[in-house]
């Protein structure tokens, strides 16, 4: 695998860690803050940045798709991890397991 195609899967795996965290935090912290402690600030912010993050990880996960050959299954398994609690830390686990398979 050349420089700048790790370069983009190391982009791809910052993002989705973000992204993903973001998801987390909107789910397990704000909206609890919103919904028992009548704190709607906490989605406000949060969600705001967590759709940034969602939109950065798609447009990433399409750069990662054209610049690194990746299984067939990589698009939509991206973006369907990017709706699922965790789904951008299994998704990035797979993903790099079929890769190094791939180069072995």
């Amino acid at each position: 695998m050349r420089k700048n195609q790790k370069s983009t899967l190391k982009n791809l795996t910052i993002i989705g860690y973000l992204e993903g965290t973001s998801f987390l935090l909107l789910l397990g912290v704000a909206m609890p803050l919103k919904y028992m402690m009548d704190i709607p600030e906490a989605v406000k912010y949060l969600g705001m940045a967590h759709g940034v993050l969602f939109i950065a990880y798609i447009l990433m996960l399409m750069v990662a798709i054209n610049k690194v050959k990746t299984p067939i299954w990589a698009m939509p398994a991206g973006v369907l991890g990017s709706f699922l609690p965790f789904g951008p830390f299994i998704f990035d686990r797979f993903l790099k397991k079929s890769l190094h398979k791939k180069v072995q």
